[in-house]
């Protein structure tokens, strides 16, 4: 699984840029960007194929330092509340293989990251202050019609999402 880094990211994280990734199959690449919501610095995912995105809302320092664990909670959270069986999730972990942290994957790709982006800013009456993950404003988000590299027109993350995970 690749996670791509954002170069505001980099910058927050204080890393160098990584390598570009390899992974041509799309459905185990996500994008990672660091959010303010709130004056609180949160984590945004997006997943390159379907464009499935989930937030962490004000993540401690610590976290920070080891993006891969801090991905992998907010995403299986996430999934969970959306509905997948434990199982799946653990599937999709597995099928993904070891995390490696590259660059972004395309323009297409950050295009659809902005887009999203827009949509948690335009839905933040979601946001649960008192919790990192955000289920209901994650729902929102992947609830709205949307495009996406790996399939064709406009559909809801949240239907695109359970077809990529089918391995």
């Amino acid at each position: 699984m690749e996670l791509g880094l954002t170069f505001p990211l980099q910058r927050f994280l204080h890393q160098k840029p990584p390598p570009y990734g390899s992974e041509s199959d799309r459905r185990f690449c996500w994008d990672l960007h660091v959010i303010e919501l709130r004056g609180h610095n949160c984590l945004l995912a997006v997943h390159c194929h379907s464009r499935y995105t989930f937030v962490r809302f004000d993540v401690p320092g610590l976290l920070w330092a080891d993006p891969p664990a801090l991905f992998r909670t907010g995403l299986s959270d996430s999934l969970a509340a959306a509905g997948f069986a434990p199982a799946q999730i653990s599937a999709y972990l597995q099928a993904a293989g070891k995390v490696q942290i590259t660059r972004t994957h395309g323009r297409r790709e950050v295009a659809f990251l902005n887009r999203a982006w827009d949509d948690v800013l335009s839905l933040d009456t979601c946001l649960d202050i008192a919790s990192a993950a955000q289920p209901m404003l994650d729902w929102a988000v992947n609830a709205r019609p949307s495009r996406c590299v790996g399939f064709e027109g406009l559909a809801p993350a949240a239907e695109r999402i359970e077809a990529s995970l089918k391995l």
